[in-house]
């Protein structure tokens, strides 16, 4: 075992490079400047490439590219900047081309307060583009946590041939923590899968048993074509509607068939209890200790951590917290994935404990709800 005190946005770089990513373009910005300052270090040692681009729409953009070249790639960036990758976010859906976006949340809204915590960027992970398309987005709650689940989000990016969010927040991305380096070569890696057909034969968006077309990388003798408009299998715009709808259909299934891969988390407690409180990220921190301090005082509670936020598995919420009275919703934001929650158990069983003047949701405030409740 080798032990290192590590920060959360070094993990978050670490975990990129493990999970293979050769290609990093971004803009600096409070809090996540430090992923690239590391990448932009670390990337050429193991024949990778870092470009400082002149803005986030660009280093999106610049991602994409790479990523259609056959590099898996990954930008970061926080809240203003994550605003305006939306159009190139929908864009990556739309044309199926894997890459990960790393949002360390900040106090918002417009330029907010850069070192101050927030979990306002819930919602725009999900809707913050135009039009409709799935999204997976991971929440991590510990320097450790970090790293594995920015090399989940390569996995899943790279299996399911999707942009992939990973949804951290200031807390995390600069709290230090002990960390086993020695578990780097534990991880498993996935990569896109190939195809076995000649050049003539292949579709890049071709119908496929496991809703996931193969993906060839630009230079390799397949010609093919990408549009963000509607388009066919070859990749052409087209507006027939027996063409459109089953790519849409294929879109949104690669991932709803795979939600029981996708979604992650951990429970608690929660079979007898009355109370059982849902946080994620920073603030599942809190929620654990003051689940602690509850339970000290005899109150039946048990603790839901989402680590995947989108997509939300609104089956899996209600039974888990089917035996409460009451469901404790704790948010550095007024209330983002309470509405989800409350979608799922009922808006009478849900009690909101929400802070948004940048400072972390303490134990205490969380305490004070379980025994309203």
């Amino acid at each position: 075992m080798t032990v290192k005190l590590m920060q959360g946005n070094a993990a978050c770089a670490e975990g990129a490079l493990v999970a293979g990513c050769r290609f990093f373009a971004g803009y600096p910005i409070t809090p996540s400047t430090e992923i690239a300052e590391i990448l932009a270090r670390e990337l050429p040692k193991v024949g990778g490439k870092f470009i400082q681009m002149e803005d986030e729409i660009a280093s999106l953009a610049a991602v994409i590219g790479a990523s259609v070249g056959g590099l898996k790639a990954m930008t970061a960036t926080s809240g203003p900047g994550f605003s305006l990758m939306q159009e190139n976010l929908g864009y990556a859906a739309v044309t199926e081309i894997p890459c990960v976006i790393v949002d360390v949340q900040r106090l918002g809204p417009s330029t907010g307060l850069p070192t101050a915590p927030s979990q306002g960027d819930v919602m725009q992970a999900r809707w913050g583009t135009h039009g409709d398309h799935p999204i997976i987005a991971l929440c991590p709650s510990s320097v450790p946590e970090t790293f594995f689940l920015t090399v989940e989000a390569f996995n899943f990016s790279e299996k399911y041939r999707t942009p992939v969010i990973l949804l951290m927040d200031e807390v995390i991305a600069h709290m230090r923590e002990p960390f086993d380096v020695s578990s780097n070569s534990m991880v498993e890696i996935v990569d896109r899968m190939r195809t076995d057909v000649p050049p003539e034969w292949y579709f890049p968006y071709d119908e496929t048993f496991s809703d996931v077309p193969p993906l060839v990388s630009f230079g390799e003798g397949f010609r093919y074509h990408i549009t963000g408009l509607l388009h066919d299998r070859a990749g052409y715009p087209t507006e027939r509607q027996d063409e459109i709808n089953p790519w849409w259909r294929r879109l949104f299934a690669k991932i709803e068939r795979n939600r029981e891969q996708i979604v992650m988390y951990s429970a608690d407690g929660v079979e007898q209890a009355r109370t059982v409180v849902i946080a994620y990220g920073a603030t599942a921190r809190s929620a654990a200790h003051a689940v602690k301090m509850a339970r000290v005082k005899r109150y039946k509670v048990g603790l839901i951590v989402l680590k995947t936020i989108w997509p939300f598995d609104e089956s899996l919420v209600e039974s888990l917290a089917a035996s409460a009275h009451r469901v404790i919703v704790p948010e550095m934001n007024l209330g983002q994935l309470a509405l989800e929650v409350e979608r799922a158990v009922g808006r009478s069983k849900v009690t909101r404990v929400n802070r948004v003047d940048g400072e972390l949701i303490s134990p205490r405030q969380i305490l004070e709800a379980i025994g309203e409740s």
